[in-house]
């Protein structure tokens, strides 16, 4: 059941983009997120889609791997687009029936919150499947780092980011386990209405919960037995450096982030909106 999520595993390959600094793809991926809320035509989507399939093809990772990271959020998705389908107003009336009303910007508005969503989570998933944590750690740790001179903890910060990713795809494979367990000893989870599938979770939500703590115990004194202290005194074994594999993609994703942000400014002057062509009857 949860064997398709990917969120927080990594893909071993030696692609283009694993081999990218860490630091400039975390840089590249609040852009992207920042640059698909700024977007607000179906042109600028189109340009954020199009450095996003770049994106994955330079990585070499199977775009279903990427494409199945949306299932984890999946239902959240559609029941906020529901939402915002029948509850956002507008002047062009598309269906009506009773109180519940349809307006064509509704429609709109939810196409455009679809799509930011799932490019997204399918963005964020490229930056898992394509950095180690160690090096999530380090590139997080190397951009925080100005604010360690006002004593803020950017290396424990850094490292729990780093520790909770990592405990994703481990978290996973021990709910599947239980939930095999659960079903050797006859307990139902397909069947019934949703009220009875919730209460079937709750036995795997009680042992996952033991097992998560077990776990966080044994790595806190797996970290003690090597005398970890924190960020005080330590080196790096592979310090982070820019190359030319960075500065090409750097250039790239400017080049198309300033594409982007042209088409904001200048596609309903040239080009009319897709959506004046959906006629409303």
């Amino acid at each position: 059941m949860l064997n398709d999520v990917t969120f927080g595993q990594y893909y071993p390959v030696g692609s283009f983009v694993h081999r990218l600094d860490p630091r400039f793809k975390i840089l590249a991926l609040i852009a992207f997120i920042v640059l698909l809320f700024v977007a607000d035509n179906f042109y600028s989507m189109a340009a954020c889609f199009l450095l996003l399939l770049f994106a994955i093809a330079f990585s070499r990772v199977p775009v279903t791997s990427v494409i199945r990271s949306v299932k984890a959020i999946i239902v959240i998705i559609i029941f906020t687009a529901v939402i915002n389908l029948f509850f956002h107003t507008g002047s062009h009336l598309l269906w009506q029936y009773g109180v519940v009303k349809i307006y064509r910007e509704g429609v709109i508005f939810t196409v455009f919150f679809v799509l930011r969503l799932f490019f997204l989570v399918m963005a964020s998933s490229v930056l898992t499947l394509t950095t180690t944590p160690v090096a999530l750690t380090d590139g997080i740790e190397s951009l925080l780092k100005p604010l360690s001179y006002i004593k803020f903890p950017v290396h424990e910060l850094a490292l729990i980011m780093s520790i909770a990713l990592r405990f994703i795809p481990t978290l996973i494979d021990e709910t599947n386990r239980i939930i095999a367990a659960q079903k050797a000893r006859g307990a139902d989870f397909e069947s019934g209405n949703i009220f009875k599938k919730i209460k079937a979770v709750i036995p795997v939500l009680i042992p996952l919960i033991t097992s998560a703590f077990r776990r966080a115990d044994e790595l806190g004194d797996a970290m003690d037995a090597r005398c970890y202290s924190g960020s005080k005194n330590r080196t790096k074994y592979k310090k982070l450096a820019f190359g030319w594999r960075d500065l090409v993609a750097f250039l790239s994703v400017a080049a198309l982030i300033a594409g982007v942000v042209l088409f904001n400014i200048y596609a309903y002057r040239v080009y009319p909106p897709f959506y004046e062509y959906i006629k409303v009857y």
